[in-house]
Parts: C-alpha cells; structure tokens; sequence
C-alpha cells in the first residue's frame, strides 16, 4: 500500500531508543546526535521506492556525516513475514548501497510506533538539541530519472545544521507502508 508521510511536527522531540545493528552493536538515538543535527530514516530492503531511493540516500548522507549531521537508519518491518528484511540481508542491502551509517532494527517495532513512521523510507530531520525540522521527501525525482533532481533533503538537513530551524515548505515522502506485526 502507497502511503504519504505526515507534514512536519516543527519541534517535535524525538524519544531517546537503544536499538541494535545486524551485528548486536546497540546505538541510542541520544549518543548519535550530531554536532549540527541528525538525520534518522526508516527503511527497508524490499521496497521499491527505497530501493529506487538508495544510492541517492547514500550519497546524499555521506555529505551530511562530512558535514556534522549523524543519519540513523532504521528497520522496523516484521522481517519474520519479509525475509528480505532480515538482519542479514540488512547487512548485505547497506554494503550493496554503500551506507557509511548504522542501520538499526527496530525489533518490537516500537520506535516505529513512537515515531509515527508510517512508509519506507519515511524521514526525520532533527537540529542537535532534537527537535523536528524536517519530514519530507529525499528529492524530486521520486521513482524517475534522479540526473536533474533538486536534492531536497540534503538541503533541508543543511539548513537544520547551519540554523537549526528547518525549510517551512517540505514536501511528504511516500512509500510502501511498514509491515507491522498482527
């Protein structure tokens, strides 16, 4: 099912979580913040927007990490019904895509509730006191050709960084709704 995201909360602040790495390294969202920010994205393996999405995401968010703003990646799809979001091939979708972050599993899917993720991939922009500046999409070029795209989320997340406050026009992801458990 094809979901849009909710527009921005602005301030909004983020619930600390611990949550393990396909390896069991554990993360906190409060350890990561960033020196100007941080970036937290829900994703998965299987979806076809996030697949179409990936390689921008990668380089979009090595910038970012160079730039001072920490990105979180995190799973919360019921990967016993979705084999192809398991811890494993988790591992093996963040090689692939060259992410140079911690993609996280959201094991009880808790965080994703707490959030209100609702899609993959579905972002959170938070400036480095965690608030909420920023829910929107990655670019403009959607599924189509990326060659012209305005990088949206890039942008935004420099402006979070260089502000603190972000773009008060954003644009809502969409993707494929999280598998939630029964």
């Amino acid at each position: 099912m094809l979901l849009d995201t909710p527009l921005c909360d602005f301030g909004w602040k983020a619930p600390d979580f611990k949550l393990k790495d396909a390896d069991g390294k554990n993360y906190t969202m409060s350890e990561q913040m960033g020196e100007k920010g941080l970036l937290i994205a829900f994703i998965c393996n299987h979806c076809p927007y996030v697949q179409a999405v990936a390689a921008r995401f990668a380089e979009d968010t090595k910038t970012l990490i160079d730039e001072g703003v920490n990105v979180l990646a995190i799973m919360s799809n019921d990967y016993t019904e979705y084999q192809e979001d398991s811890p494993e091939n988790m591992k093996l979708f963040a090689k692939q895509h060259g992410f140079e972050f911690p993609y996280l599993i959201d094991e009880d899917q808790s965080i994703g509730k707490k959030y209100g993720a609702v899609c993959t991939p579905d972002f959170f922009g938070f400036n480095n006191k965690g608030d909420l500046q920023y829910r929107g999409r990655i670019d403009d070029a959607r599924m189509g050709d990326a060659s012209k795209r305005v990088p949206e989320l890039l942008n935004a997340m420099r402006q979070v960084a260089q502000t603190g406050e972000g773009p008060k026009k954003q644009f809502p992801s969409m993707g494929c709704s999280i598998k939630w458990k029964d």
